[in-house]
């Protein structure tokens, strides 16, 4: 490996990032992705071989060469920068995954994830299967799950990974640094544990942030701060992510600006848009009516999408 030099060392690593991260690679792929010829493709792929024979296999019948059970990555894949660029993908935001020279830094990173766990939940999800877990859930302890991944979230403080959760028959978010063991399962796949049927996931909901109307006193810096027209920001994000990120911004949720703490700079105006949204025990200040009472109680919803 020392040998050779940073251009052959980018296209290695790439064939070595997909075969761990999605499970299988194709010849035209390499040459897409380097805008090289087929001859030199099928070189690196070659050389690859003679390093890690052991880590792929061909398939005559699908033209693609594949992961075998004895894989061991050629590079350290960085976990942020792995996750990140998965995350992109995973979202379809990017038609590329590589772990190549983009830098990627989350300050004050307190937890990272197993990356071998991490390969495992990806190729799932990036090929539509199952995946037999070890979990341990704040609430019920350590378990046996199975769970259909679709996409990694990222929430600020922690990875979670996006599943169907065979046992409660919901759609929940599994912390990945929770997951002890994970291995792909064979289990059949049935439409209403795909990535379609997650209606939190596929549901976007309309935000209408602006200043805090009683912690700001100069509400021009916050709007600033954030690209705010007309002194509010509108953006629109998944019902299965908007805990998620009123939380992090520290989103004032009450009806009436109530939250008054140095931290809450923004206040949602159109707090109504909520109704539906599962994670809203992560607001702050949303109340909600119940429908048994006509009580005003704070929001849990009924599972809130958590493992």
């Amino acid at each position: 490996m020392d040998k050779l030099n940073y251009a052959q060392k980018q296209r290695l690593a790439y064939i070595d990032f997909k075969l761990m991260f999605v499970g299988h690679f194709t010849r035209s792929e390499v040459v897409e992705h380097f805008k090289m010829g087929l001859s030199n493709a099928t070189r690196d792929i070659n050389l690859y071989k003679e390093l890690a024979s052991d880590n792929l296999i061909y398939d005559n019948a699908e033209k693609c060469y594949f992961q075998t059970a004895k894989f061991t990555p050629l590079f350290n894949h960085n976990n942020n920068d792995t996750l990140a660029k998965l995350a992109t993908k995973l979202s379809g935001e990017d038609s590329v995954i590589n772990g190549l020279g983009i830098p990627f830094e989350a300050p004050s990173q307190l937890n990272a994830p197993n990356i071998d766990i991490v390969a495992v939940l990806t190729q799932a999800a990036l090929n539509t299967k199952a995946v037999n877990i070890r979990y341990v859930s704040l609430s019920s302890g350590e378990s046996n799950r199975i769970i259909v991944p679709h996409s990694i979230v990222d929430n600020g403080l922690r990875w979670h990974i996006r599943a169907y959760d065979c046992q409660s028959k919901q759609f929940r978010d599994f912390v990945i640094s929770r997951i002890i063991k994970a291995k792909l399962s064979d289990n059949v796949i049935k439409e209403d544990q795909t990535i379609l049927a997650d209606k939190q996931w596929m549901r976007f909901v309309p935000l209408e942030l602006v200043p805090h109307p009683n912690n700001i006193n100069y509400p021009k810096a916050i709007e600033l701060d954030y690209s705010m027209q007309d002194g509010k920001l509108n953006i629109e994000v998944r019902a299965a992510l908007t805990g998620y990120l009123l939380r992090r911004w520290n989103v004032d949720c009450s009806e009436n600006a109530t939250q008054h703490t140095a931290e809450h700079q923004l206040w949602l105006a159109n707090r109504a848009t909520l109704y539906g949204v599962d994670n809203l025990h992560l607001a702050s200040g949303y109340l909600a009516q119940t429908t048994s009472d006509n009580t005003l109680t704070t929001h849990l919803g009924a599972n809130n999408g958590r493992a």
